[in-house]
């Protein structure tokens, strides 16, 4: 038996544990949550408002929710009986249908968001601006972690707070510079602090033995390949569709 949690951050972690556990154990969490990080990424480069994003994530959240209770019922329907019954039966149905009433609003959401050509046509030729910048910053931090979770979770080692075979806090702070250098115009002295920033965090992990090298410059070459390509790569991107967008009209 799990022992209680003796303070908040306990309750915290055994909450992380039991997303860890669904991730593991069910096909369709990891599926949801591969979709989940492709529909933040596509609602930076199609330019969503802040209200849009915020309807897209709480369109995820309630799948990835709904999955989370279904593998909690079917969970605690298996402890109860091994043999068939129909009520563990009707049980099970019951919260599957639940996950299905989600995914299906999800994706009338995501129908509606991003089924509009002229509105993707007139925001790939607009400007950045710092509400842009702003909601690109939060998704590269989702997808990072999204991209985290599924790292640690195939290479089956350790927890999301402590060991694996990436460094999460290296990938966290690296991510956190690279985003600094991209967005601080050059300036030496913010850079200085934003690099020193990521390599204490890194080498506190090395230090600590929670961390190989190999795992923490794994984590740090993640933390500085995603805030580039959704700052630099997919911009360059947009911008050469927006030629060849006015060229063809």
């Amino acid at each position: 038996m799990r022992p209680r949690p003796k303070n908040a951050f306990d309750s915290f972690r055994f909450a992380l544990d039991g997303i860890l556990h669904g991730f593991r154990s069910q096909r369709h969490m990891r599926f949801h949550f591969c979709i989940a990080a492709l529909a933040l990424l596509a609602g930076v480069v199609y330019g969503l408002t802040t209200t849009e994003l915020l309807v897209l994530t709480f369109a995820i959240s309630l799948v990835i929710i709904a999955e989370l209770f279904n593998t909690a019922i079917e969970a605690v329907v298996d402890l109860v009986t091994t043999s068939y019954h129909p009520l563990a039966k009707y049980a099970k149905d019951v919260a599957a249908g639940a996950v299905l009433i989600a995914a299906l609003n999800a994706c009338m959401v995501g129908v509606l968001l991003f089924l509009d050509v002229g509105h993707v046509q007139r925001l790939i030729s607009r400007e950045p601006s710092m509400q842009v910048q702003f909601q690109t910053v939060i998704v590269t931090l989702v997808m990072l972690l999204v991209l985290l979770v599924i790292w640690k979770v195939l290479g089956n080692k350790g927890t999301f707070l402590r060991g694996g075979v990436v460094s999460g806090h290296s990938a966290v702070g690296f991510c956190l510079c690279t985003i600094i250098l991209l967005l601080s115009n050059n300036n030496p002295f913010v850079a200085f602090l934003a690099i020193l920033m990521a390599m204490i965090i890194s080498q506190s992990r090395v230090e600590a033995g929670i961390h190989s090298l190999q795992e923490v410059l794994i984590g740090a070459l993640l933390g500085i390949l995603l805030p580039v390509v959704l700052f630099r790569v997919v911009p360059e991107v947009l911008r050469h569709l927006s030629v060849h967008v006015a060229a063809a009209g």
